[in-house]
C-alpha cells in the first residue's frame, strides 16, 4: 500500500543552536525542535526531568474533597471498596490506591467488573452487592465519569463515591462526593492526559501532601505507575512522561515481587518502553480479556516470591490461550475478506459464532493495520451480538456508530476505537449502512501518512549518535520513536525471511555497506532486486552481534529513486 512520506520542516541554524547550547548531536536536536521542544530549559526537564517536574495535585477539581473524604474514612476505619478496570490501567490503579491507603491504616476491599460477563465501568448487580457487604465509600479508579445513574444508586443504598478517571466525562458530571478527571470542562490543571493510574497517583501525592508525608511515601510506587501509564497509551509528554521516565528507573530495581516475577518472565534484557508494551502489558491484559482480571491484581498485591511465581505461569497461559484465539480469529476474518472480496470496500464488517468478544478487538486493530480501511469485527452469541471497532486518522469512528445507533443496542469509546452491542438480526443492516457511510466519507483519499524527522546522510550513522538518541526514551503515543529518510541506496542484497514475512537488506552509500530490517515488509522482496537504487524510510537502531555493535536502519517503508 502506497504511503505518504510527511518531511518535517527543519530551520538549519535552530538545529545548530539547539545542539550547541545543549551539548548533544545535530539529530537529537532536530528530533527535539520537531517536538515542540526548543529552549534550554524545556530540553531539560525532557531529557532528565526530576520529582520537581510534577504539578500541584491541589489544582485538580475536587481534589481537596476526595482528601479530606478519604482521610475521614481513615480516621473512622471506615469499609472502603476501590472499583477499577479489568485492564492494566485500571490493575495498577487498584494496586497503588490499595497500596498506599493500607500503609495509612486503611485495609481497602476491591471490585473488578468481570469482562465478559458485566463489561466496562460501574454496573448496578455489583453496587448492590458492594452494599450488602456493608460498605459506605466506593473510590473508582479509571472508571466512573459515565456512570450517572450507578452513583445515584449507590448514593440511594447508602454510599458516598469518589469517582477518579481520566475518559472523557458526559455533558453532566456524577453527582458524587468528589469527581477527579481532568477532562472535566472546568479543568484548569496543566496537564488533561494522564492515565487513570496517574490521576491516583496525584491522588497519593495530595493525601501525602496533606498528611506531611516523606515523598517518598508515594512516589516508590512510581513502577507501577509507569506500567500503567505507558500500557494505556497516552501521551507520553508533560507530567506521563515525568513518570514515565522516573519509573522505568525504579522497574529496574522495583521491589514489587509480582512485577519482578513477571519482568524475569517476559524475556527481556533491558528495561524500556518496548519491555513494558509488548513484554507486561499484553500478559496483563489476557486475564482481563480471558474472564480472569483478578489474577494481574494478585500477582501486583503478593508478597510470596512462590505465589507470585505461580501467577506469573497462570499469566503466561493465559497470554498463550489469547494468542492461540487471537490467530485463529484473525485466519478466520482474513478468510471472509478476502472470499467476499471486502478488501475492495470501504470499510470491513464482519461476524462469526463462537469468535471470543474478549479478542476481537486486538484482530480488528490488525485488520485495519492491514487494510487501512475502519473495521468492526462481531461474535455472535444466541440471539445477541457484541463487536469491537478500530478506525484510521480522519475517520470518527464514534460519530459514525452515533448515525446507525437505531441498530445498536449499546455502544462506547471514540474516534479510533469502539465497542457495540447489537440484536443479530440488525447485524446486517449495520454492515450495509457502516459501509454506505465510510463510502460517503471517500476514505480512499485518506492516505498512512510516515511522519519523517530529517534526511540523514552516511556521517548521521555513527554509534554514539545512534545511542545518544536513546535520551528520548520512553516512547510512545505524542513521542514516537524518530523516523528519518536515507536516499539512493543501492541495493546490495535482498531476501524474504520468515516465510516470506520479514525484509533482509544490504544496502550501498558508496562503498560503504549498510544493514537494514523491513518486519512485515517480505512482500518487497518481489518489487525490488540486487541493484535498484532506493529510499528507504526508518528508524536507527543499533544491532549487536557476536559482540560486536554496528548501526542498522529498522525498514518502514520503501520507494524508489528519483
Amino acid at each position: 500500500m502506497y504511503k505518504k512520506w510527511r518531511y518535517q520542516e527543519v530551520d538549519s541554524n535552530l538545529v545548530e543552536k539547539v545542539a550547541e547550547d545543549n551539548k548533544i548531536s545535530e539529530l537529537l536536536a532536530t528530533v527535539l525542535i520537531n517536538r515542540g521542544i526548543k529552549t534550554k530549559k524545556e530540553i531539560d526537564v525532557f531529557l532528565n526531568p526530576t520529582r520537581n517536574d510534577f504539578h500541584d495535585p491541589y489544582l485538580i477539581k475536587d481534589m481537596d474533597i476526595a482528601v479530606d473524604r478519604i482521610l475521614k474514612a481513615i480516621r473512622n476505619n471506615e469499609k472502603t471498596i476501590i472499583y477499577g478496570d479489568y485492564d492494566v490501567d485500571g490493575i495498577t490503579s487498584i494496586t497503588v490506591l490499595k497500596k498506599f491507603l493500607k500503609e495509612r491504616g486503611l485495609d481497602c476491599g476491591y471490585y473488578i467488573p468481570n469482562r465478559l460477563n458485566e463489561g466496562y465501568g460501574l454496573n448496578k448487580l455489583a453496587i448492590e452487592k458492594i452494599a450488602k457487604e456493608g460498605y459506605t465509600l466506593i473510590i473508582t479508579v479509571d472508571c466512573g465519569i459515565s456512570g450517572l445513574e450507578e452513583v445515584e444508586y449507590a448514593s440511594s443504598l447508602g454510599i458516598d463515591t469518589i469517582v477518579t478517571d481520566h475518559h472523557e466525562p458526559m455533558e453532566q458530571l456524577p453527582n458524587a462526593i468528589a469527581v477527579v478527571d481532568n477532562k472535566r470542562k472546568d479543568s484548569t490543571y496543566p496537564f488533561k492526559s494522564l492515565a487513570g493510574v496517574g490521576v491516583v497517583f496525584k491522588l497519593t501525592q495530595a493525601i501525602g501532601k496533606k498528611l506531611n508525608l516523606p515523598e517518598k511515601e508515594y512516589l516508590k510506587y512510581l513502577d507501577i505507575v509507569c506500567i500503567g501509564t505507558i500500557s494505556d497509551i497516552v501521551p507520553l509528554i508533560d507530567e506521563n512522561r515525568v513518570i514515565a521516565k522516573l519509573g522505568l528507573k525504579l522497574v529496574e530495581v522495583t521491589k514489587n515481587v509480582g512485577l519482578k516475577s513477571l519482568l524475569e518472565a517476559s524475556g527481556y534484557k533491558e528495561i524500556n518502553s518496548n519491555t513494558i508494551s509488548f513484554g507486561i502489558a499484553p500478559r496483563i491484559n489476557a486475564c482481563g480479556r480471558m474472564g480472569y482480571e483478578e489474577e494481574a491484581l494478585k500477582l501486583f498485591l503478593t508478597e510470596d516470591k512462590n505465589e507470585a511465581k505461580q501467577i506469573t505461569e497462570k499469566l503466561n497461559k493465559y497470554n498463550k490461550d489469547r494468542q492461540d484465539i487471537e490467530k485463529s480469529i484473525f485466519e478466520e476474518a482474513i478468510k471472509k475478506i478476502e472470499e467476499n472480496h471486502l478488501d475492495k470496500n470501504s470499510s470491513i464488517v464482519i461476524g462469526s459464532e463462537g469468535w471470543h468478544h474478549g479478542v476481537i478487538g486486538i484482530v480488528s486493530s490488525k485488520i485495519t493495520d492491514i487494510y487501512f480501511k475502519p473495521s468492526i469485527l462481531v461474535c455472535f452469541e444466541g440471539d445477541e451480538a457484541k463487536g469491537s471497532g478500530r478506525s484510521i486518522p480522519g475517520f470518527d469512528l464514534h460519530e459514525a456508530l452515533s448515525h446507525m445507533s437505531d441498530y445498536l443496542e449499546k455502544y462506547g469509546g471514540h474516534e479510533m476505537a469502539i465497542g457495540l452491542s447489537l440484536k443479530r438480526e440488525n447485524f446486517e443492516k449495520l454492515q450495509e449502512k457502516f459501509e454506505k457511510y465510510a463510502t460517503q466519507k471517500d476514505i480512499s483519499g485518506i492516505l498512512p501518512i510516515i511522519e519523517i524527522d530529517k534526511i540523514i546522510t552516511l556521517k548521521d550513522l555513527n554509534i554514539n549518535i545512534v545511542k545518544e538518541l536513546d535520551m528520548l526514551e520512553p516512547f510512545g503515543e505524542a513521542n514516537k520513536r524518530p523516523v528519518f529518510v536515507y536516499k539512493n541506496l543501492k541495493i546490495d542484497s535482498i531476501r524474504a525471511l520468515s516465510e516470506g514475512k520479514h525484509l533482509k537488506l544490504t544496502l550501498k552509500d558508496g562503498n560503504t555497506i549498510i544493514n537494514a530490517i523491513g518486519f512485515n515488509l517480505g512482500n518487497y522482496s518481489k518489487d525490488y532486486t540486487i541493484g535498484d537504487k532506493i529510499d528507504v524510510a526508518g528508524m536507527l537502531e543499533i544491532n549487536s552481534f557476536n559482540g560486536v555493535d554496528s548501526v542498522q536502519i529498522n525498514i518502514k517503508d520503501i520507494m524508489k529513486s528519483y
